[in-house]
């Protein structure tokens, strides 16, 4: 596991799985109950987010870019059986008996996910997006929309600029903190 100092794992978080796939950036947490079972690859940004009951599923990838969050209780998926063809399902199954696939989730930068949404295989969120409470995302999500309900569409859209902005300031003061760190030693 690559986890930045900064970053914040709450003692009863669970992380399983390879840990070698796993790489956490600076300022980010995760809270008490969250779940990841760590498949090919689990990358999560700086000043990520991951509250108490998410769990990340699978067996597949999962990426979550800087400046995300995932509100209680997500669920990301990352691969699935075969729910229409004639196997057996589950893993404590022999692999030559099931037809899993793995995939990818990939949460682009400065997206918020809402309390409870699921996210299936083979998504990505666009950048800025915000997703909804309860909303099941199947497709790919285009950036700085809002979206909820079921199915889910596009309700709103998010202000690009004043975000982007706002988290170039707190990198630009984060630098000039350590900048004057440095000389102060």
């Amino acid at each position: 596991m690559d986890i930045a100092a900064s970053a914040k794992i709450f003692p009863t978080c669970r992380i399983v799985g390879l840990a070698a796939a796993v790489t956490i950036g600076a300022f980010s947490q995760l809270d008490d109950f969250a779940f990841l079972n760590v498949g090919k690859r689990c990358h999560i940004g700086r000043f990520v987010h991951i509250a108490s009951f998410v769990s990340v599923i699978g067996g597949g990838e999962f990426s979550i870019d800087d400046f995300s969050g995932l509100s209680a209780g997500c669920r990301i998926v990352t691969g699935t059986d075969d729910y229409l063809g004639p196997f057996l399902t589950n893993p404590t199954v022999p692999a030559e008996f099931t037809n899993a696939t793995t995939s990818h989730v990939t949460i682009e930068r400065h997206v918020i996910v809402g309390t409870n949404a699921v996210i299936l295989p083979g998504v990505t969120v666009g950048e800025g997006a915000a997703i909804g409470a309860c909303a099941v995302v199947r497709r790919d999500v285009p950036p700085w929309g809002v979206y909820a309900g079921e199915p889910l569409r596009r309700i709103g859209t998010r202000d690009r600029v004043a975000i982007v902005t706002l988290a170039a300031r707190l990198l630009e003061r984060l630098a000039a903190e350590a900048a004057r760190g440095s000389t102060e030693g």
